[in-house]
């Protein structure tokens, strides 16, 4: 496995670790700077600040580590609904393929195959990659899906119908690659990490006579952001660990294929 790919699987867990000791530096930084002669003959200017002062920071953190993690907690709900929508679309297929006979055995064949090369992409997308397999899979049942008996046994709704739910499994496996290669912005981070550096200057500055009380509270900040922040960090992968997008969904509609006859008797009525 190269550098690349390694930092790739592992830089979300790099970063979470960088904010949690980031912002414990950046506290027994300040923390030593008040014990310093310059620091001591600013308090009198310092001590003239409003302490309402500390609340504009405050809330322009808390603002943008919210919106940093409802990007991530989104991803991950875009990510499931593929993953539903592409399993569904599968079955759906299986469903319409029962009907045409021999003519669809060799797309039928090609969605197996793809139920199962799909399945088996986790690994990949994981590492911020895609499985050539997959990929081949899902040319195969486009190119399978344009044979002429098909579309003749099928009849020209059934087989729309078809190539939809084939183009529907191929945009959603997609929009799965694409949130897997959603690396985080460190752009968005490091506008974060400024602010939360002068949310804790602030508290450092609003306590200037009083480096006790200042070290507590820029502690309690830094136990209330680090942790939160390296939280949605570790997440920014949809389909890492610790809170992976499951193939489960894949897995079953590739059973269900397996399983399922190739006609099924009317029902009653």
């Amino acid at each position: 496995m190269s550098v690349r790919s390694t930092w790739n699987r592992f830089d979300h867990y790099a970063y979470g670790a960088i904010a949690v000791a980031g912002t414990a530096g950046a506290i027994v930084v300040l923390a030593w700077a008040m014990t310093l002669p310059a620091w001591t003959g600013l308090v009198p200017a310092m001590q003239q600040i409003a302490s309402p002062f500390l609340n504009i920071l405050g809330v322009l953190f808390g603002l943008t580590l919210a919106f940093l993690a409802n990007d991530t907690w989104s991803a991950h709900t875009q990510a499931r609904n593929a993953v539903l929508r592409e399993a569904d679309a599968i079955r759906g297929l299986e469903i319409l393929l029962r009907k045409a006979g021999e003519s669809g055995r060799g797309l039928r064949a090609a969605v197996h195959l793809y139920a199962a090369a799909a399945a088996g992409e986790w690994r990949a997308l994981a590492r911020c990659e895609t499985s050539g397999e997959a990929a081949n899979a899902a040319d195969l049942m486009l190119d399978r899906s344009a044979d002429p008996d098909l579309a003749d046994t099928a009849g020209p709704v059934v087989h729309k119908a078809i190539l939809d739910l084939i183009g529907e499994i191929r945009s959603n496996r997609w929009l799965r690659v694409g949130l897997s290669r959603a690396h985080i912005n460190p752009l968005k981070w490091l506008s974060m990490a400024f602010l939360g550096f002068l949310t804790l200057l602030s508290i450092a500055v609003i306590h200037a006579g009083a480096p006790m009380a200042a070290l507590i509270g820029m502690g309690l900040f830094g136990l209330a952001a680090a942790p939160t922040a390296a939280i949605v960090l570790v997440h920014g992968n949809p389909f890492q660990p610790p809170y992976a997008v499951s193939p489960a969904e894949l897995r079953d509609a590739l059973t269900g294929i397996a399983s399922a006859p190739a006609d099924r008797p009317d029902q009653p009525t």
